[in-house]
């Protein structure tokens, strides 16, 4: 649960982790990662989402609320527990250190990793485990290893529009028939969910023993091309045909004049409480299992969001609709008692967003970057409530998050006059903006201090992670390939000093 303690934290996905097979995974580099972490006195380990991405990489377009990123399955600990072997690994291709090649890795990771399944089903060495796996993940592991059959056998095609009628109406007798037709890919897949969450909970209980807790992620909008949709589509806005109404995004403003499509099918928020907020309920509760605690993203949706007609090539004529409000959050409340949550609550806030956040007692964030806001001279004004020293008790800060630039890029595109702003501000240099900020996070009254390991390091655009509205490899693909020792040491004091 929160303490409401000061607490600190680092912000860093596990695709990001160095190592050997093209991406980030749930094997000994992970374990050394907690090492640090635990060395340096690190209190929270901050992850993205963990789910399957789809189209674009991207872990808040999850093609499951609820299975794992089987991408992320250790092939060591594979190997150490005799499902592959060195063979198996002769033709590895060469793969880059700096980032994640996504088409790259699947190709050559996927086949090894069904090879890996097959050799689990046929050694039969694990049976009541994976048994009791099956058993208490059935409400919606059975459902996603047969979506994700079909989605091979249509090359990736998005199920809402390229299926056939039949399968995306989700004909009992045409299912039926696929899953006595794809039972060896089902079968499989089901082994590949077991080897994640089997991974994911042994290196999760390894950071919880070293005092380390995992905060976790959930999106708010499910993905349209997702296993949730296909199955509850009742549960989001469609019209007479089932075809999707509306998208989801965020309206124009000064950094995106056309505003953000996301594309993410709206919830039928009328639909949802009739059914207890059943899906939701279920959702938070998994996502509760593989975290201790659970940031929302973008969680003024909640109470009102923006709504895009399907179809529109930009987000300019969408309209603020009604989110279900405190109604939710009771649901969840009075099933699962209180749970940690964090309310991702950046952007454009209102009122009524802010009386939502503060109702439930939850704690926001605050970025660091966000708090240097400029008057025309260039000199700062100190009266932003992002600005550090305006911080209360109740948030999680950040000098930036994955969908910043890193501090030093971010830096170095002010102007001369800005600058100076911010190192007089900062009492620092050009070069060391990073550290004077994370150092100003971190002293601040905030009880939660994050800071993403690219700006430890001191990275510039080169460590970005994400760019919010674009779709390119460039995204999500950032790797760890530098050592952190020195830097790490240099947290663990200020950590010391500011008694987090």
């Amino acid at each position: 649960m929160l303490n409401n303690k000061r607490s600190n934290g680092v912000l860093f996905h596990p695709t990001s982790l160095p190592g050997n097979y093209g991406i980030g995974d749930f094997g000994h580099e992970a374990y050394l990662f907690v090492d640090k972490l635990k060395e340096s006195g690190v209190g929270l380990w901050q992850t993205l989402p963990l789910g399957p991405t789809g189209y674009g990489n991207s872990p808040y377009a999850s093609r499951s609320s609820f299975a794992g990123n089987e991408l992320l399955i250790s092939i060591d600990l594979l190997k150490e527990d005799g499902y592959l072997n060195d063979d198996d690994l002769l033709d590895m291709p060469a793969f880059s250190k700096a980032k994640v090649e996504y088409y790259k890795v699947e190709l050559w990771k996927k086949p090894l990793l069904i090879k890996a399944a097959k050799r689990f089903i046929k050694m039969n060495t694990e049976s009541e485990e994976f048994e009791k796996f099956q058993k208490e993940n059935k409400y919606w592991l059975d459902d996603y290893c047969l979506f994700i059959s079909i989605y091979e056998e249509y090359n990736d095609s998005r199920w809402y529009s390229v299926w056939d009628e039949k399968l995306r109406i989700r004909d009992e007798k045409t299912l039926d028939k696929k899953r006595i037709s794809n039972k060896e890919k089902i079968d499989c897949y089901r082994v590949l969910q077991y080897f994640f969450f089997k991974q994911w909970h042994r290196l999760k209980k390894y950071a919880n023993d070293r005092d380390i807790k995992i905060v976790g992620d959930i999106p708010i909008f499910a993905s349209g091309d997702s296993v949730d949709i296909w199955c509850h589509s009742d549960l989001v806005k469609t019209d007479a045909q089932g075809k999707f109404k509306a998208v989801s995004g965020c309206p124009p403003d000064g950094f995106t004049p056309l505003g953000q499509l996301w594309g993410n099918p709206v919830y039928d928020w009328k639909r949802n409480e009739e059914t207890g907020y059943e899906w939701w309920i279920d959702r938070i509760e998994h996502q509760l299992k593989m975290c201790d605690i659970l940031r929302i993203d973008h969680f003024r949706g909640f109470e009102s969001y923006w709504e895009i007609p399907f179809g529109a090539k930009d987000a300019t004529n969408g309209v603020w609709t009604k989110g279900p409000g405190i109604k939710l959050f009771n649901a969840v409340s009075k099933k699962l008692g209180k749970v940690p949550l964090i309310a991702e609550d950046l952007g454009y806030m209102t009122d009524e967003v802010i009386k939502l956040r503060k109702d439930l007692n939850l704690p926001g964030m605050k970025i660091g970057v966000f708090g240097f806001d400029f008057n025309e001279d260039g000199s700062i004004n100190s009266d932003n409530i992002d600005f550090a020293y305006n911080y209360d008790e109740q948030c999680f800060a950040y000098p930036g998050t994955h969908d910043n630039t890193p501090i030093q890029q971010w830096f170095s595109e002010l102007t001369t006059a800005q600058k100076n702003s911010v190192c007089d501000c900062l009492a620092t240099d050009y070069n060391n903006v990073h550290w004077a900020m994370i150092r100003d996070i971190y002293y601040s009254r905030a009880n939660y201090a994050v800071v993403q390991i690219q700006d430890i390091l001191g990275l510039s655009k080169e460590g970005r992670m994400n760019h919010p509205s674009t779709c390119n490899d460039v995204n999500w693909s950032w790797r760890l390939n530098q050592p952190i020792d020195e830097e790490m040491k240099r947290l663990s004091r200020l950590i010391k000093y500011s008694k987090r």
